[in-house]
């Protein structure tokens, strides 16, 4: 039965790696810690099966509506540099657009302070031609399904942009088959057995957070409560490469 349900995920023929730059109030140049995390980004990208690069900027809802669209263009533009400065295929960008400003709406939260900070970002999305989300080889151990292209915001256990696709895939699947699994949470840049904070609760429990988000998306989209549990395992176990792959969820599964 497993095997049916993982070859639906390899047949896509295009998948998205994506990462987001945030920044200051009224800024267009990034900070030292996000200058840093783009770059990491950007050397950590694979070149072969690239297609395009697309780069989108915003604001938040603080501010006139064409200042802010101003400025989401100037944030684009400052990551678009970035590309050519590391002479990573420039020529491979097929769009550089301000979107303006984000409403509130967005993320839910307590804090709207926090959803602003999150809203004042450029998103970089970048397609491959190639499996989208999970394959034979990155099962390991038997019946750990490791999802690419499942990542989270840094801090916090929201979704990246384009995440949801993946995890709406793997809804579908989920729901034609029996078998009972437990979703793993992960964090980056801790030391093993150390949680991180969550920046939205101030929390130490990110990767519990992160595991329990999924969870409850499964759950709101029709998956059974009894087939499914959740935990978080911490940094107990980095993936290597761009410290972005380790904000991630994996799928254990425990029985047919």
């Amino acid at each position: 039965m497993l095997f049916f349900f993982l070859f639906s995920f390899v047949c896509s023929s295009q998948f998205n790696v994506e990462h987001s730059i945030y920044f200051d109030t009224d800024e267009y140049f990034m900070g030292q810690t996000e200058k840093a995390r783009l770059y990491s980004f950007v050397k950590n990208l694979s070149k072969e099966g690239l297609l395009k690069i697309e780069i989108s900027g915003f604001c938040d809802d603080v501010g006139a509506e064409n200042y802010n669209l101003v400025l989401s263009q100037n944030r684009a533009d400052a990551i678009k540099k970035v590309f050519s400065l590391l002479s990573f295929f420039p020529e491979k960008i097929v769009s550089v657009d301000g979107k303006g400003e984000v409403l509130l709406s967005f993320y839910p939260s307590e804090n709207p302070e926090i959803i602003r900070s999150l809203n004042r970002r450029v998103d970089v999305v970048v397609s491959y031609l190639a499996p989208a989300a999970v394959s034979k080889k990155q099962l390991s151990p038997p019946g750990l399904i490791v999802l690419e292209n499942v990542h989270f915001i840094t801090g916090y256990s929201y979704l990246t942009r384009g995440s949801k696709e993946t995890l709406n895939k793997l809804v579908e699947d989920l729901k034609k088959e029996s078998f009972s699994f437990v979703i793993q949470g992960h964090v980056c840049c801790t030391d093993g057995n150390i949680e991180a904070i969550d920046k939205r609760t101030k929390e130490r429990n990110l990767s519990v957070a992160r595991a329990k988000f999924v969870y409850d998306y499964f759950l709101d989209n029709g998956i059974e409560k009894n087939r499914m549990s959740y935990k978080g395992l911490a940094h107990r176990f980095p993936l290597g490469g761009s410290v972005d792959k380790d904000r991630r969820v994996e799928i254990l599964v425990s029985s047919n």
